[in-house]
C-alpha cells in the first residue's frame, strides 16, 4: 500500500503531464483544461491537420509519446479504444506514473470487443505497475496546481476536501457547486471503469494525504465489497467521509451498468454497511455539499435538541416541522430560559416557546441586542445541544437589511456569536427570488466561517449528519 500511496502522489501531484489525441472537434478539450497547469504539458498528435490548432495553444506537439524530451509523470489518452492499448504501451515503455483513459466504449458496453479490450488494457498496466485510471472516466483533478478536467474548474487555490468520484459529470459538478458554497477541493478523481485503481485505491491515498481533512464520494458500486468496506472504516476513524451512492433503485442499477459496468448493492446491505463503518450518507450532488460545508464549518457537537430562531410565524412553523422530520428535537426550554425571555420579548405577533418567532422583538428599530439575548439564552439552556437562526431574502431586504452597513453589522454580530458559542450553530438563508442577491450574502458569512444553508431541510438534514458523525466519533451510537 505504501509503495502505491507513493505512485498515488507523484500521479496527483505531477510535474509533467500529455495529453494523447485531443482534437480542435473537441474543442482541444484536454489542452484548454491544462493550459494553465503550472508543470510542463506537451501534446502528442500525429494528424496533421490538428498540429497547428496546437502549436497555437503555445503547447509543444509530438508524434510519439517517446519522442518528448522530458520524464511525463501523468498522461492523459484521448484516442479511440482501438488505439488505446498502443497508447498505454507506449506510457510502459516512457515510464509514465500514470494514465487516464478518457476513451470510453468498453465494458460498460456489454460487446465482447469492448470486454476484451479492457481487460487487455487492465493486464498491461497491472503488469507493469503502471497506474491506469479508469478507462472511461476524467481523471485527476488537483485546484493547486492548475490539473484540470475542465476547462471552467476552479483552479490555483488548494483546499481540504478529497472527492472520489465514479462519474465525471459529478467530479467537475461537485467542484463547481462545492466551490460557491465555501467548499474547496484539495484534490479529486473521477474513475470510471476502475478496471486496476477502485474506489478503496483512492480512498486509502487520501485517509492518508495530509490536505484533506473530510472526503467526499459517488460510487456506483466498488469491484471489490470487503476492500471497500475496510478502506472506509480506515478512514472514517480519522476523518469524515460523506458517500452518495447511485444505482440505489431498480432503474438506477440499469443505468449504473451502462455507465460504469458497476454491479447494484442491495439497499439494506449498503446502509448497514454504511453505518456500521461510520460513513455519513447522502443522496444528492446539493446533499453532498451541504453536509460537507457543515462538517467544516459547524462547531462538533454529540446532543439532537436544538433551539430554533424564526423571523416571522409562518417560518418558525415550518422550520420546526423541518428539524423535526430529522432525528432531532425541538424541545421545550428550561424554566430559567422563559423567565428571562418573558422580560423583553414582545409576544405581539411573536412567541418565545421553541421555536422562537424573534421578528417583533428584534424589527423595533433592529434592535440587534435583543437578538444578541435570544440566542445567549439559547447557548446557556441546559435543553439545547445546538442553535439555528433563520432569515429570508424577502425579510432581509424589506427591513433594508441587504444595505451595506447594516448587512455588515450583522456579519460582525453572527460571526462573533459563533466564535463565542460552545454548541453548534448553523444559519438558514433563504434565497426565495432574490437568489442572485443571496450568492453574494451567502459568501460573505461564509467568509466569516459561518455555514448557511439555502433551506430549512437543508440545514436540518446537514445537522442531523454531523451530529451522526460526532456521535460515531464518541462511541455515542
Amino acid at each position: 500500500m505504501k509503495d502505491l500511496n507513493q505512485k498515488l502522489e507523484r500521479a496527483f501531484n505531477p510535474r509533467t503531464v500529455a495529453v494523447v489525441g485531443d482534437k480542435r472537434a473537441m474543442g482541444y478539450l484536454w489542452l484548454n483544461a491544462l493550459k494553465d497547469f503550472v508543470g510542463k504539458i506537451y501534446s502528442v498528435q500525429i494528424s496533421e491537420d490538428e498540429i497547428p490548432g496546437i502549436e497555437a495553444l503555445g503547447i509543444p506537439n509530438y508524434m510519439s509519446l517517446l519522442d518528448i524530451p522530458d520524464e511525463v509523470d501523468y498522461v492523459v489518452c484521448a484516442v479511440g479504444r482501438a488505439v488505446s492499448p498502443r497508447i498505454v504501451a507506449d506510457c510502459v515503455r516512457k515510464g509514465v506514473t500514470a494514465v487516464t483513459l478518457f476513451t470510453s466504449g468498453f465494458a460498460e458496453t456489454e460487446e465482447e470487443e469492448g470486454v476484451r479490450l479492457q481487460q487487455e488494457l487492465g493486464d498491461m498496466a497491472r503488469k507493469a505497475g503502471l497506474l491506469l485510471v479508469g478507462p472511461n472516466c476524467m481523471g485527476i483533478y488537483n485546484p493547486g496546481l492548475g490539473l484540470r478536467q475542465n476547462a471552467e474548474q476552479p483552479w490555483g487555490e488548494a483546499g481540504n476536501v478529497g472527492f472520489i468520484s465514479q462519474s465525471g459529470t459529478h467530479c467537475i459538478n461537485f467542484s463547481h457547486l462545492a466551490y460557491v458554497h465555501g467548499v474547496r477541493c484539495s484534490k479529486a478523481v473521477s474513475y470510471g471503469n476502475a478496471e486496476v485503481l477502485d474506489v478503496d485505491d483512492y480512498l486509502d491515498y487520501m485517509t492518508n494525504d495530509s490536505q484533506t481533512e473530510v472526503i467526499g464520494m459517488y460510487v456506483e458500486g466498488p469491484r471489490d465489497g470487503r476492500r471497500f468496506f475496510d478502506a472506509l472504516r480506515r478512514a472514517t476513524r480519522l476523518k469524515p467521509v460523506v458517500v452518495w451512492k447511485g444505482g440505489r433503485t431498480e432503474a438506477g442499477a440499469r443505468a449504473i451498468y451502462s455507465h460504469t459496468a458497476a454491479l447494484a448493492t442491495e439497499d439494506a446491505l449498503w446502509n448497514a454497511a454504511m453505518r456500521q463503518a461510520g460513513a455519513v450518507t447522502a443522496d444528492s450532488l446539493e446533499e453532498i455539499v451541504d453536509v460537507v460545508k457543515g462538517l467544516l464549518y459547524i462547531k462538533p457537537g454529540t446532543g439532537r435538541r436544538v433551539g430554533l430562531v424564526a423571523m416571522t410565524g409562518g417560518q418558525s412553523v415550518i422550520i420546526a416541522d423541518a428539524f423535526g422530520r430529522t432525528d432531532l428535537e425541538v424541545p421545550l426550554l428550561t424554566p430559567a430560559s422563559y423567565e428571562k425571555l418573558a422580560s423583553f420579548f414582545n409576544i405581539i405577533g411573536g412567541s418565545y416557546r421553541n421555536p422562537l418567532d424573534a421578528g417583533g422583538t428584534v424589527l423595533m428599530g433592529f434592535h440587534m441586542g435583543n437578538l444578541q439575548r435570544m440566542l445567549d439564552i439559547l447557548e446557556e439552556d441546559a435543553n439545547v445541544d445546538a442553535v439555528v437562526l433563520e432569515s429570508a431574502a424577502t425579510f432581509l431586504k424589506s427591513h433594508r437589511l441587504m444595505t451595506r452597513t447594516l448587512l455588515d453589522n450583522l456579519l460582525d454580530f453572527v460571526s462573533d456569536y459563533k466564535e463565542r458559542c460552545q454548541k453548534p450553530f448553523l444559519m438558514i438563508l433563504q434565497p426565495w427570488h432574490l437568489e442572485g442577491e443571496m450568492v453574494k450574502i451567502r459568501t460573505k458569512f461564509l467568509q466569516r466561517g459561518i455555514a448557511t444553508f439555502a433551506g430549512f431541510q437543508q440545514g436540518a438534514n446537514a445537522l442531523s449528519k454531523v451530529i451522526d458523525y460526532h456521535r460515531f466519533r464518541a462511541g455515542l451510537d
